[in-house]
């Protein structure tokens, strides 16, 4: 019987997973029991929250009494410690499309409260919109005096992969069993997720927009925009599992502050135009990511734009952005904006590559900014797969970061050049010679003629005393001499001819440009 037909023994195996209760208890355990294991992984999940970076112990299902008597088992409990400082964590956990509710959570800090715990955190594949938010709106009162958190089932996988593929993990077994988790969570049967669905309410949301009747107190809005602020969050995480930095969706600070807020912007835009928007942030790169869904048309536009270079002309300007644009799709539009302009121009970016006067109906006009556009085709399905219409937002995403953005450098500008002469005052004209009679007699030489140590007198002084005498001064120099024997040195020999033939004069350097180097 041929091996590729025998299933591999697994560290933490799909198969047997009889129900939903059982999905939950094998994920939360599998996760608990990894995070102490490989330390970097555990801390780093939770050291955002407030938590030291000390040794860690987690337990399952832990019986806690309430106020009132009753007995309450949270899902899991962590507790890590450092020296004198301890925290610790109720975990809540929730896997497939089971959300989180309420009145659970707000029992659990309760309990936490009444026991002494710091946190309670909660795991689902519910997406919040960014990090700090919680997807379940709870009292406000219950928060005082324990901190409520949340971790997506996303987030979680996001986190073990960077770890494991671009952080690294010192210990070869760790890093197996860091492994094994990320296999068992991103197995469909483990209830750990990815982003799949976006609502009940999607088809009808699509037709009223299609008939123009879709108003905001419409009662499936809500859903609708929540599941778009999760689907950005996802693609957020996706990208970071893949660049192995963080990616975040961009709030302002009112809509951090206040998600309703958010949420009403969001329904306002999408009633009356049509459109999601949203932007996303990739560190170390030239601009934002700005997505727009429109759902009337059936159209995604993803956008950057970028600051143009401070200096040169025009159309240098925009050679040096074509000239990034190699790869790029010829479909791609690009806008110029000019400082004080009203509108920008805008071309195809096969036309700029062919032409790049085109986007300069005045050669004068001062460049500040360019935007890059790419218009692609949305599905209109609201589950994954074929006709999708994540699927097809994801792909545009991942294909212009590809294409155009991990491609674009930011404008730096050129640093300060010296002058070509030794001296900017001769540059400008200034005599600085000093004439003979004024220069008087060379009192420093006569000075230092009496300074010179004679040669004989340091070699006896070196070689004087008991032969026995140890001397680990002249060890040392002797082994740092051989140390260096070997360093190339740089030759200074025409820069200290410059410097003698002025040395009668103020000397400002200004060594020499990129073209004059060696």
């Amino acid at each position: 019987m041929s091996d590729e037909q025998w299933q591999p023994a697994r560290l933490i195996p799909t198969s047997g997973i009889s129900g939903p209760d059982e999905q939950e208890t094998r994920a939360t355990s599998a996760l608990l029991a990894v995070l102490p294991i490989v330390r970097e992984f555990g801390l780093g999940l939770f050291r955002p929250f407030g938590a030291p970076s000390g040794s860690m112990e987690t337990y399952i299902e832990v019986p806690l009494k309430t106020a009132d008597g009753r007995t309450i088992r949270p899902d899991g409990l962590v507790r890590i410690s450092r020296g004198q400082r301890s925290w610790s964590a109720l975990i809540e956990v929730k896997t497939g499309p089971n959300d989180l509710g309420r009145e659970q959570i707000e029992n659990y800090l309760d309990v936490a409260r009444d026991n002494g715990f710091d946190a309670v955190v909660t795991i689902s594949n519910q997406l919040a919109p960014s990090a700090g938010v919680h997807p379940v709106d709870v009292d406000k009162r219950k928060v005082r005096k324990v901190a409520l958190h949340h971790l997506s089932w996303a987030e979680v996988v996001s986190a073990a992969v960077i770890q494991r593929v671009h952080a690294g993990v010192s210990d070869p077994e760790q890093a197996w069993i860091l492994a094994e988790l990320i296999r068992y969570l991103q197995h469909p049967r483990s209830g750990a997720l990815d982003f799949s669905d976006m609502g009940a309410s999607w088809v009808s949301v699509r037709e009223s927009i299609s008939a123009g009747t879709l108003r905001p107190n419409d009662k499936g809005l809500p859903e609708v925009v929540s599941r778009w602020d999760q689907l950005l969050r996802f693609a957020a995480l996706r990208l970071e599992r893949e660049l192995g930095s963080g990616v975040q969706v961009v709030l302002s600070r009112k809509e951090a502050a206040d998600p309703a807020a958010r949420t009403a912007t969001l329904a306002a835009d999408l009633a009356s135009r049509g459109v999601l928007t949203g932007v996303i942030r990739v560190p170390n790169t030239a601009g934002d990511l700005a997505i727009e869904a429109d759902l009337r048309t059936n159209r995604c536009t993803i956008s950057v734009e970028v600051a143009a270079p401070g200096e040169g002309r025009p159309l240098t300007r925009i050679n040096w952005l074509v000239r990034q644009l190699t790869d790029a799709p010829a479909a791609l539009r690009v806008d110029a904006f000019a400082h004080m302009a009203r509108t920008s121009t805008s071309e195809l970016l096969s036309a700029v590559r062919t032409d790049p006067t085109i986007l300069l109906p005045d050669p004068r006009v001062d460049l500040r900014r360019f935007r890059v556009s790419a218009v692609s085709q949305l599905g209109h399905k609201r589950g994954v797969g074929r006709g999708s219409f994540i699927d097809s937002l994801l792909g545009s995403l991942d294909g212009f970061y590809e294409s155009v953005l991990q491609a674009l450098r930011p404008w730096t500008p050129k640093a300060p050049q010296l002058p070509k002469s030794r001296s900017v005052l001769v540059d400008a004209g200034i005599d600085t010679t000093v004439l003979p009679e004024e220069a008087g007699s060379s009192d420093l030489e006569e000075v230092t003629d009496g300074l010179e140590p004679d040669v004989h007198t340091v070699a006896e002084a070196s070689t004087s005393g008991d032969d026995d005498h140890e001397r680990p001064d002249e060890e040392v120099t002797h082994d740092a001499k051989a140390e260096h024997d070997d360093v190339p040195l740089v030759s200074w020999a025409q820069e200290i001819a410059d410097v003698q033939a002025t040395a009668a004069s103020p000397w400002v350097p200004d060594g020499f440009g990129a073209d004059d180097r060696d």
